[in-house]
């Protein structure tokens, strides 16, 4: 039993909780919601305050009619009683218990039997014994007239009261009135006690139609206020959808103008808007299809004179030793910037296909460990020439990912040939690491390191961080874009750390099974070498850069070497 009211308590919990949230999302996505709610609620109270002065100044001024109306009552019967007893001098006179009677029966209007409600009592509390009280009609007005207010009129005031008790059955609010009626014998007490029924019934009939018009007058101005809000929020939310269908690549899409006002203004606004934009992204889109085309048709076009020049300056390389040492020189140049111009064709032609949407990736289980000593092995000689030592932090045992080997490898020759680039003669060291889910590779330099705001374009094309500065590689300025598109490709992370003066650190973080999403990296951004001035956070710039959750670029200031992205 328990149990089970435990299991429905839990249930009706869990109920009221998911209706909880459910108002609470539409008060704040429904601005039409939150502007009837409140219209209601203040007028609401507004009505309510209102309601209830009318009905409280409804009631006074019945109770301070019917209180006149016993006032005036009281004093013509205290007098009319006065006269018809002043004939007496002594209480034991055997005609003035008849004279009493006699006097009720007349103030109350000579029907011992009236109905109107009205009950007029004499009693004489200083002759108990000697005068028996008296009422008209014959009823028990004792628990209606309380001691304080005995104790009142017995000292000469008159005074009243609102009491609440039984008389002939029926259980009724009464307004009693006593006042002192003197005589020669002393002082007697005439009681008037008149029900407040039929004002109670018209102050409730006053409320009811109060409370029933403010009711209606709230209603109609929620409706009012629905409607004039429907009015604004539907060309709003007719715009939302629109531009969320523009965004979405619906660029036809318009809002319908209808009138002249000012919401008319703005659907025309808006429409006008969307055929400007529609405008320049079509202009745009044409001329990036004609840039990609251009980009493409150049490179393969420029295959074919590159090959027959290629054949002959192959040919006068081979034949250089019979040459003279000055066209010997011009042998090796034009065979060193025909090597550079064929890297420039092959980056060119790379990155109209990853432009185009035809950049394929040919995953498979791949040992990590010789493409890390493959790529180390290849720039040994540059590296040598300035200077340069690479240092390789490597496990002993195989890191095995489902990567595509050829692309990685080119990634790394990207990462280790700019570290050695900027080295200033100091060491690089290349670190691998992987967990469960994730490998990643580190290339730290210690060269210039990177500028604040530069680590924001330093995968952009074409950019250099030092353009004045003579390159050692000859690179093509494509290499860290390209980069870029290879770990997006592979689902994984590229990432940048640098500061002035500590060097740079780069930071490619691959999924070990192809296809699973990257949540953190085995290493770390941040390298622990990094200074901390004054004892603050880290200098330097940091960027996160690689797929967003929807597909698209991720890019935002990542900290102490955890991920952090900013989807875009």
């Amino acid at each position: 039993m328990l149990h089970a009211a435990r299991a429905l308590w839990l249930a009706l919990a869990g109920r009221s909780a998911r209706l909880g949230a459910g108002l609470h999302q539409t008060w704040r996505r429904s601005l039409q919601v939150r502007v009837v709610t409140i219209t209601l609620v203040t007028s609401s109270m507004l009505v309510g305050g209102f309601a209830y002065l009318i009905a409280d100044k409804i009631t006074s001024i019945l109770v301070e009619n019917a209180q006149t109306d016993v006032l005036a009552r009281l004093r013509s019967g205290s007098e009319y009683a006065a006269k018809q007893f002043s004939l007496y001098a002594q209480p034991q006179e055997a005609q003035l218990q008849d004279t009493i009677d006699g006097t009720v029966n007349y103030l109350a209007g000579g029907d011992p039997q009236q109905t109107s409600g009205v009950v007029v009592a004499i009693t004489a509390d200083r002759f108990t014994g000697v005068i028996t009280p008296r009422t008209s009609p014959d009823v028990q007005v004792r628990p209606l007239i309380s001691p304080e207010l005995r104790a009142s009129v017995a000292g000469g005031s008159v005074a009243h009261q609102i009491r609440t008790g039984t008389l002939g059955g029926e259980r009724t609010k009464y307004l009693v009135y006593g006042s002192p009626v003197p005589t020669q014998f002393g002082q007697l007490e005439l009681y008037y006690l008149v029900p407040l029924a039929r004002q109670d019934a018209t102050a409730a009939d006053a409320r009811a139609t109060v409370v029933a018009t403010g009711v209606a007058l709230v209603l109609l101005l929620g409706l009012l206020a629905a409607l004039v809000t429907r009015l604004v929020v539907t060309p709003v939310r007719v715009a939302a959808r629109t531009a969320q269908r523009l965004s979405a690549g619906l660029l036809d899409q318009r809002m319908v103008v209808n009138g002249e006002d000012d919401l008319a203004l703005l659907a025309a606004s808006f429409n006008q808007m969307a055929t400007n934009l529609q405008r320049q992204i079509l202009r745009l889109e044409e001329m990036s299809r004609l840039q990609r085309r251009f980009t493409s048709d150049v490179s393969h076009e420029l295959r074919t004179p590159l090959t027959t020049v290629r054949m002959a300056a192959d040919l006068i390389f081979a034949e250089r030793d019979e040459f003279d040492p000055a066209v010997a020189r011009s042998a090796e140049l034009l065979q060193a910037e025909l090597d550079r111009f064929e890297e420039l064709l092959t980056d060119l032609l790379e990155i109209s296909r990853f432009d185009a949407g035809f950049a394929m990736l040919d995953s498979e289980p791949t040992d990590l460990v010789p493409v890390v000593h493959r790529v180390a092995d290849r720039l040994a000689g540059l590296a040598e020439r300035v200077g340069v030592t690479i240092e390789l932090d490597v496990p002993t045992t195989p890191v095995i990912a489902e990567v595509d080997p050829r692309r990685v490898e080119r990634v790394l020759r990207n990462l280790v040939g700019n570290a050695v680039e900027h080295g200033e003669a100091k060491p690089v060291l290349i670190t691998l690491g992987m967990d469960a889910s994730a490998v990643a590779i580190t290339v730290r330099d210690h060269g210039v390191g990177l500028r604040p705001g530069e680590e924001k374009l330093v995968f952009n094309r074409f950019w250099r961080a030092d353009p004045s500065r003579a390159r050692q590689t000859g690179g093509t300025g494509l290499g860290l874009s390209i980069s870029l598109e290879d770990a997006r490709l592979h689902g994984g992370w590229l990432e940048a750390w640098g500061a002035p003066g500590q060097g740079a650190q780069f930071r490619l973080t691959l999924p070990a099974r192809s296809g699973d999403r990257l949540t953190t990296s085995p290493l770390r951004l941040v390298p622990s070498d990094a200074a901390l001035p004054f004892g603050g956070p880290r200098t330097g710039g940091l960027l996160a850069i690689g797929p967003g959750a929807a597909g698209g670029l991720a890019i935002g200031p990542a900290g102490d070497g955890d991920r952090a992205e900013v989807q875009s």
